[in-house]
């Protein structure tokens, strides 16, 4: 059995900051504690450095199948552990979707060849795919994607009867992309009668609006709260949405959680000037108000969960007119690095961090093993 000490860390784990030795046997941490040694051990100095638990990311796109022309999961996988993140979910908005059992059974079987860390798949919701829905393991699944808001690659779900009926009869977690799709086509409108096809970039947040984000959302936590359901509500990207989310309380566990991706705790509306449409995205980047918003709510935990909604096109895709350019961009590589920049600018802490990025995510979607530095836990990816 490999065994291997990691000597003199700052470890950042459940809250504290702390100096200790790490003790690895075979795949797991065995110990955890001062001046470990063991003849047989090879030995890693890790004075000066820090070290924390593999990032969970619980929204990515890796295109396969169907879209490999962009990313395939054996690259973005590689990515992702570049970037420090041990463990994905990946959404179903692939070619085919995954809307049955089969081929997301497919999609488990690509990740168990390619990927080079710890994974899982959302099933898909279509208005008319109830019964494959309803046939969804949860052990093994991470959950439910409902698209509430059509987005790149479009699997809206328009009808409140299929909301209805997926809010009551699904047991696992149901997670959501909310823009009302009404406005947005409103909006959008509007947009074509002012500018024709020829929209600026800039308009991006103002058709997809706040507003768009607060009708869809405020929905799916209406329907959550009468169901009953765990509801997981993702890239929250305006100050408003952030108050329908309760603080946390000790011993007490959420059934509505959200999630904040990188790009909405980093760019602002001023910055589609310089970055153009490499950094469109739906929903939109917004106003800094609703970025320091959503930072706010990181830090005092609204917000339970940090990722990335790494979504990967060409370069001849994203330099395409404001129309005709897809939405989403490349982020697994470089999320744990601009979540760090943010601590060295005092936006979050270490600790706030591991939790929002590793514990939280590792607990919300039951995985065991991962998610902390503990002994028994996953060491490797």
């Amino acid at each position: 059995m490999k065994r291997i000490i990691i000597k003199g860390a700052r470890i950042i784990e459940s809250g504290k900051d702390f100096q200790a030795d790490v003790l690895i046997e075979g795949e797991r941490i065995t110990r955890i504690d001062r001046d470990i040694s063991h003849e047989t051990a090879e030995v890693l100095s890790a004075e000066g450095l820090i070290l924390i638990p593999g990032l969970i990311d619980d929204q990515v796109h890796f295109r396969e199948p169907g879209l490999t022309h962009k990313a395939q999961i054996a690259t973005e996988s590689r990515a992702a552990a570049a970037g420090g993140i041990t463990s994905f979910m990946e959404m179903p908005n692939t070619v085919p979707q995954a809307l049955t059992q089969k081929l997301l059974a497919d999609k488990f079987a690509i990740g168990a060849q390619d990927s080079r860390v710890n994974y899982s798949f959302f099933m898909g919701t279509s208005n008319d795919n109830i019964d494959e829905v309803l046939k969804t393991d949860f052990k093994n699944v991470c959950g439910l994607k409902i698209f509430m808001g059509s987005s790149t690659g479009d699997m809206l779900v328009d009808s409140r009867e299929t909301l209805e009926t997926v809010f009551s009869q699904v047991e696992g977690l149901i997670a959501v992309h909310c823009e009302d799709e009404a406005r947005v086509r409103a909006r959008l409108a509007e947009a074509k009668d002012l500018y024709g096809d020829d929209i600026p970039i800039d308009q991006h947040p103002i058709i997809r609006d706040a507003e768009a984000c607060h009708l869809s959302s405020s929905l799916a936590v209406e329907l959550a709260k009468e169901y009953g359901t765990r509801l997981h509500i993702l890239h929250i990207s305006t100050a408003k949405e952030t108050q329908l989310f309760d603080l946390p309380e000790p011993g007490k566990e959420k059934r509505i959680t959200a999630e904040a991706c990188v790009h909405h705790l980093w760019f602002s509306d001023e910055d589609y000037a310089e970055k153009g449409a490499f950094i469109k995205w739906n929903p939109a980047v917004k106003s800094v108000v609703d970025r320091d918003a959503i930072r706010e709510a990181v830090n005092n935990g609204r917000i339970d969960v940090l990722a990335t909604d790494h979504a990967p096109h060409t370069i001849d895709e994203k330099s395409h007119s404001y129309l005709k350019c897809p939405s989403g961009g490349p982020l697994v590589q470089h999320a744990l690095p601009a979540l760090l920049d943010l601590y060295h600018e005092g936006v979050f802490s270490l600790e706030t961090i591991v939790e929002r990025a590793c514990h939280a995510p590792a607990r919300l979607f039951d995985i065991v093993g991962r998610g902390h530095v503990k002994e028994g836990y996953h060491w490797s990816i």
